[in-house]
């Protein structure tokens, strides 16, 4: 089913996390925060709104890197409901797409709730001192590409990087609801 996240909340605190990654490692955001931002973004491996966007979501993650904004990915769904999110395909996935972020699993989804995370995609960008300033998409694509689609989200950044401050104007995203754990 799919879901829209709410408009920007500018300057909300991102909550802290300590998280496994595919990488074998376990994440602090505090350590992985970038000098100049940060977008923490939920993702899961079976939904078509993701995987129709990866590629420009690595692009834009690495671009942004240059920037100084950091990036990571966190996967929030239940896996005992949807087996190809579990950590193992996460794994996999994140290693045939060569991502060039942390993906890290909330099994609890503990993280999702803090974030109140809607779906996913759901993106979050933060300034350099982890204030919230963006809340929108990744571009005009949905499950199908749009041609020459404007980079919502690495100009949003970009902004960020450059001002401290996100664009008043922002389009959320869209994509699969997040699947929470029943009882």
């Amino acid at each position: 089913m799919a879901a829209t996240p709410p408009i920007c909340d500018f300057g909300w605190r991102a909550p802290d996390f300590e998280l496994p990654g595919v990488d074998g490692k376990t994440h602090r955001l505090a350590d992985l925060k970038g000098p100049k931002g940060t977008v923490v973004v939920f993702i899961c491996n079976h939904c078509p709104y993701v995987k129709a966007i990866a590629d420009r979501l690595i692009r834009d993650a690495n671009d942004l890197k240059a920037l100084g904004v950091a990036f990571v990915a966190i996967c929030s769904n239940d896996a005992r409901s949807h087996p190809e999110d579990s950590f193992e395909n996460m794994r996999a996935w994140a290693e045939e797409k060569k991502f060039p972020f942390p993906y890290l699993h909330d099994e609890s989804q503990a993280v999702a709730r803090a974030y109140d995370a809607v779906c996913t995609p759901d993106f979050f960008g933060f300034d350099a001192d982890l204030g919230l300033h963006y809340r929108g998409r990744l571009d005009a694509s949905r499950t199908t590409p749009v041609e020459g689609a404007r980079r919502d989200l690495y100009e949003a950044m970009k902004q960020v990087a450059e001002t401290g401050h996100g664009p008043r104007e922002q389009i959320a995203s869209m994509g699969c609801s997040i699947k929470w754990r029943a009882g």
